[in-house]
């Protein structure tokens, strides 16, 4: 077991959404974060190689974002969001790439198991929740995202800079107007569920969480960091 801290923050604006991931990537601290989060009001998060035009739909959502990670766009409203910053070198991630990915998965996977949901790995079988031309991560999908009803409930991505890592990944609780046809967990909220995770994670993980909010320092770093990702320049740029 080692040491990690544990986030949540609930109704968090698109701008500490975003610019508090970011500080959390760009932290020196060698101590894992895992943050658990909901957005206010929904929005829209463009994936890093994505520009509004490839969501054709995306003006239903109320604002917009584009993220550090690549994938697609992701509408987040009904959902959980989970980040977790870690250094390159940490066990979870000082392992081939999408070997990361699988062990996060696998580990959500046995906390869904707690709600009777029987989630695996996509592997090569053909989903129902594939759509073309949506621009939207749910609807489109890897080997190695979390499946359950022949359709995607768990989708994330990367971002490796300066010897660290941000893992963002997103848990439906139900569809939206951009996010349909895609797997769903009813009858729970996003708070009930990341405590229901807590603990898995921890075991799955090998990690000990010590509970506490973001810092006084981090969430001023993250206002200065999060006006970027909504800025109309950031959002029509390819890459950055």
């Amino acid at each position: 077991m080692r040491d990690a801290r544990w986030i949540e923050t609930w109704e968090a604006s698109p701008e500490l959404a975003m610019g508090l991931d970011e500080a959390l990537l760009l932290a020196s601290t060698t101590m894992p974060v895992v943050r658990m989060y909901t957005w206010q009001p929904d929005t829209l998060s463009l994936g890093y190689f994505q520009c509004p035009s490839d969501v054709p739909q995306h003006l239903q959502a109320s604002r917009m974002v584009r993220r550090s990670t690549g994938g697609g766009a992701i509408h987040h409203v009904h959902e959980l969001t989970f980040s977790i910053a870690a250094p390159v070198d940490d066990p979870l991630y000082k392992r081939p790439l999408p070997d990361s990915y699988a062990v996060v998965h696998t580990a959500l996977a046995v906390g869904l198991q707690e709600l009777g949901v029987k989630a695996t790995l996509r592997g090569a079988a053909a989903l129902q929740s594939e759509q073309a031309g949506t621009g939207m991560c749910f609807h489109e999908s890897t080997p190695l995202d979390l499946v359950w009803d022949q359709r995607k409930g768990v989708g994330s991505a990367q971002r490796r800079k300066l010897g660290r890592v941000l893992h963002h990944g997103s848990l439906k609780l139900q569809t939206s107007v951009l996010d349909t046809g895609v797997a769903t967990l009813p009858e729970i909220n996003a708070l009930t569920l990341a405590r229901l995770l807590k603990p898995v994670l921890a075991a799955e993980l090998g990690l000990r969480f010590l509970d506490g909010p973001a810092t006084v320092q981090e969430l001023a770093t993250a206002a200065e960091l999060g006006r970027k990702f909504t800025a109309p320049e950031w959002l029509t740029e390819r890459e950055a």
